[in-house]
């Protein structure tokens, strides 16, 4: 028997392996958001998550619709890459999927953005939405 025995290549392959794919697992970050100031009554709460300022104008990179309770809600973005990324929120107040808005296209429904950033007639840019994920963060977005 050998005082110092080396692993079969299978076993060594495996441990690379796992060595290589560990630093991956650290990296990822959760990020958990509070959304507060909502309507008392219950309402459906729509949420996305961009992560540039082209996914911004179009397409969310996830999305969640949580229950939110007497105008509150929290709901997690789990495993994100290190990195910038940006929130949008609306309150389903009447049930129809979508932000209702007037004649002048002013929302009638409470919305929100990550930094609780604001628009100038329209949406904020995203780097004013933009918050750094590289670690957990905790964050929270008022609806107005």
């Amino acid at each position: 028997m050998h005082l110092f025995a080396l692993p079969s290549r299978p076993a060594v392959r495996a441990m690379c392996a796992a060595a290589f794919l560990a630093p991956l697992g650290a990296l990822a970050a959760d990020l958990r958001l509070s959304v507060a100031d909502g309507p008392a009554a219950d309402a459906t709460l729509y949420v996305a998550l961009y992560d540039s300022a082209a996914g911004f104008a179009g397409n969310a990179l996830a999305s969640q619709m949580v229950p939110m309770r007497a105008g509150a809600a929290q709901l997690v973005f789990p495993g994100l890459a290190p990195g910038r990324y940006a929130v949008r929120v609306f309150a389903d107040e009447n049930g129809n999927g979508k932000l209702d808005t007037n004649l002048f296209g002013m929302p009638t429904e409470r919305y929100g953005f990550s930094n609780d950033a604001k628009g100038n007639r329209g949406a904020p840019e995203f780097d004013a939405a933009a918050i750094g994920v590289d670690a957990d963060l905790q964050t929270v977005i008022h609806l107005r």
